[in-house]
């Protein structure tokens, strides 16, 4: 159960989150409006990371998902696997996400593998070291690494928002990790 719980939803930034969100409200949006503002910047901030960057999709979810399993955030997981098989991560993919060495695991390919490492960096550590950041050089546009890094940490942001208040999984997920 859910430390605080959540708000009803009214007004016009519940209004906006509802417009992203195709409508409804989900678990963490009720927690979030508690605080209106905040709820509006993240809106905002998310919405750019999620729908308005030139970061491939399968890349932001190959991170979030990786995030959300560094930091055992069970909401993450269930809130984004859908999209990351959207976006062409396949079950080995997935379960390799999953593993303590996902960085050198044979299911992703050696970008995926940089992207991992990186994640797993900037997560567990906060400094990237020179090697790590360029190692991704090759991959991907000045733009995407930008775009990249913010994922990476408006993401870590999400799952200790979600962990330390321990808001409820969405309705009809289980628990994925």
């Amino acid at each position: 159960m859910a430390r605080i719980p959540g708000t009803d939803g009214t007004g016009d930034i519940a209004a906006r989150v509802r417009e992203r969100r195709g409508g409804a409200l989900r678990p963490v949006d009720r927690m979030l409006l508690h605080s209106p503002q905040l709820a509006d910047g993240w809106n905002s901030l998310l919405g750019a990371i999620r729908q308005r960057m030139a970061l491939p999709a399968d890349i932001r979810e190959l991170v979030i998902l990786r995030i959300a399993v560094l930091n055992r955030a069970d909401y993450e997981w269930a809130a984004h696997e859908s999209d990351a098989r959207a976006a062409g991560l396949d079950d080995r993919q997935l379960e390799a996400v999953r593993a303590e060495n996902a960085e050198r695991h044979p299911a992703l390919d050696g970008r995926q593998c940089r992207v991992i490492a990186y994640t797993d960096t900037m997560t567990r550590h906060v400094h990237v070291p020179d090697a790590v950041f360029d190692a991704l050089r090759a991959d991907f546009t000045e733009a995407e690494l930008v775009e990249l890094t913010a994922t990476v940490a408006a993401y870590s942001m999400v799952s200790r928002f979600l962990v330390a208040l321990d808001v409820e999984l969405p309705a009809g997920s289980r628990t994925a990790l």
